[in-house]
């Protein structure tokens, strides 16, 4: 059986395109028609997924978003930063959209306490440049249904994603699991710090 019928995200639907290991970065654009807001990535991103989760800005018709991660040093809006605004300031991602269009243009971390405190978050679908790495995996797969999806499609979502070789997860990646629990357990003293 085949779920090649199964829209996740257009920048996937027709298969994963591998990342470049010599890719040092790029500019991300929004979507208004003029006055863009554009930011600056100057490195390769990483944990490329697709994203199940009801507060990652997604691309008219898509189930799921795509979303890296850099480090936070590597990401400068260099046009139009007038136009963003935090979504939710009481979020652990405060996640920057631009006012004309919506599209979502980097979420940071503000609470140094929290495992992913350094890295912000992006969308590379956002740039012309090739050679962002892949995403990896699939997150929050459950969710599209809090965001409408009918559960009876469930079968089929995760069957396309397992055939774009996106492990469905229902949490983040077991690294990125391993990473929270690490950073946790410094903290609280299980492990040394």
């Amino acid at each position: 059986m085949t779920y090649e019928n199964v829209r996740i995200h257009p920048a996937v639907d027709g298969g994963v395109k591998k990342g470049s290991p010599s890719f040092s970065g790029g500019t991300l654009s929004c979507k208004c028609a003029t006055d863009k807001v554009e930011v600056k990535v100057g490195a390769q991103t990483a944990h490329n997924h697709v994203c199940g989760c009801t507060k990652c800005w997604k691309p008219e018709g898509a189930i799921f978003s795509q979303v890296a991660v850099v480090g936070r040093d590597s990401v400068t809006v260099t046009s139009n930063g007038q136009k963003l605004k935090i979504v939710n300031e009481a979020a652990p991602i405060q996640r920057h959209a631009c006012t004309g269009c919506g599209v979502h243009m980097y979420g940071r971390i503000e609470n140094k306490e929290h495992p992913f405190y350094g890295l912000d978050f992006v969308h590379t679908e956002l740039s012309g440049e090739s050679g962002w790495s892949e995403p990896q995996f699939a997150a929050f797969v459950s969710s599209i249904i809090e965001s409408g999806v009918d559960p009876s499609r469930m079968e089929g979502v995760r069957g396309r994603l397992k055939e774009l070789g996106l492990e469905p997860y229902d949490c983040l990646s077991p690294p990125l699991m391993d990473a929270i629990a690490t950073h946790v357990a410094k903290k609280s003293g299980a492990l040394p710090a």
